[in-house]
């Protein structure tokens, strides 16, 4: 709540501080957080996994058998990296990496060798990949992923950046309270948007990157399957928008665009239902929606108070193919996140479920 306020006080700050129903306290702005910002950019106010998604892949089958899920499991632990891992061999992707806008950047140049090897990874922390069985009758798979180490490096250089402006010009507050701006008409505010959007870029080829993976690993045990739909979108980015009246440039940390014509995807936590929406437009959220079910407990509570056996069996029974092994998965146990019906119903004024997805199979690091 403090935070919030925070940013009610923000003096860049256009109309509501608006809270998606899965927010709870993240650095400077809590997370499931939008805001509009009057011709100025807060890089903590997107935070440091630019452009982390979600991706959904809906498919021509009907059923997978278990055999079969552990068959695909064991491929994408084997060729997808997760945790801190990366590939050791750099990834092709002509589309992205070449790209001239990565030549007339700060960060992103430096990256660019770095990140050819992260491409097609999963990273930790409440990344995830999921099998699915859909109320439409089909199975599905989706991954939460994002930038990986690129965003984070960018995130981190300009929001120093946007700190030592803030103090330059004597707006400790916002400095303080770790919510630093760029004047969007500065040449720091475009490099950063620059950046920004490479970030972007890299996180949406990120996941059709492991997508094309489970792919080749499903017609491996199930050939001649098509892939009907498929839905890749972000949850942490700024656009310049209209909104109030004016354009302003509206930051989503952990928030999804939802506009009559978005189709998005809300996840639910390991063991749970996830959901795939079409927006409402609903312009007291900024036109947009949670990003998921949300945090109820922070990491460190989660790991002290959950107890493993009564996790691991909650999905156990539901048939779950899950890697929660150890006390300290438990961080990312269902139990650690707020009920995602409930936050569906809160939100139900901001977008239409389309698609009900329950969880087969899941992998994290």
């Amino acid at each position: 709540m403090q935070q919030a306020i925070n940013l009610s006080e923000h003096p860049w700050l256009v109309g509501n501080v608006c809270l998606m129903p899965d927010c709870h306290a993240g650095v400077g702005m809590p997370i499931g957080g939008v805001v509009a910002l009057d011709n100025a950019i807060s890089p903590n106010m997107i935070g440091v996994d630019i452009a982390c998604g979600m991706l959904a892949v809906k498919t021509s089958m009907t059923e997978i058998d278990t055999p079969s899920l552990k068959t695909v499991l064991g491929g994408i632990r084997k060729r997808i990296p997760v945790g801190k891992n990366h590939h050791k061999q750099e990834q092709a992707c002509e589309e992205l990496f070449c790209s001239s806008d990565w030549e007339n950047t700060t960060v992103c140049r430096q990256e660019i060798k770095s990140a050819k090897c992260q491409l097609g990874t999963l990273g930790g922390g409440n990344h995830f990949i999921e099998i699915q069985k859909g109320n439409d009758g089909c199975i599905w798979f989706m991954i939460h992923s994002g930038s990986r180490n690129l965003g984070f490096r960018v995130a981190k250089h300009y929001n120093d950046i946007a700190r030592e402006i803030c103090i330059k010009w004597k707006q400790e507050k916002i400095e303080k309270d770790r919510l630093a701006i760029i004047p969007a008409d500065m040449e720091e505010a475009k490099n950063y948007i620059r950046e920004h959007d490479i970030c972007l870029s890299f996180a949406y080829h990120n996941r059709l990157h492991m997508a094309n993976v489970i792919k080749e690993l499903i017609n491996e045990v199930k050939p001649n399957v098509d892939y009907i739909e498929e839905i890749n979108i972000h949850h942490n980015y700024a656009a310049l928008e209209h909104h109030y009246g004016r354009n302003v440039w509206v930051h989503r940390k952990g928030a999804t665009l939802a506009t009559e014509d978005t189709t998005g995807i809300i996840p639910g936590s390991q063991g749970t239902s996830s959901y795939i929406v079409k927006g409402k437009g609903n312009p007291t959220s900024l036109n947009s929606c949670s990003h998921g079910a949300g945090r109820k407990m922070s990491r460190t509570k989660a790991r002290e108070c959950l107890d493993i056996k009564s996790e691991q069996k909650f999905m156990d029974d539901k048939g779950i193919l899950h890697g929660l092994r150890h006390k300290d998965g438990l961080d990312e146990a269902p139990s650690a996140y707020k009920d995602i019906d409930e936050v569906m119903k809160t939100q139900e004024d901001l977008v239409e479920i389309l698609v009900k997805l329950e969880p087969l199979a899941v992998v994290k690091e």
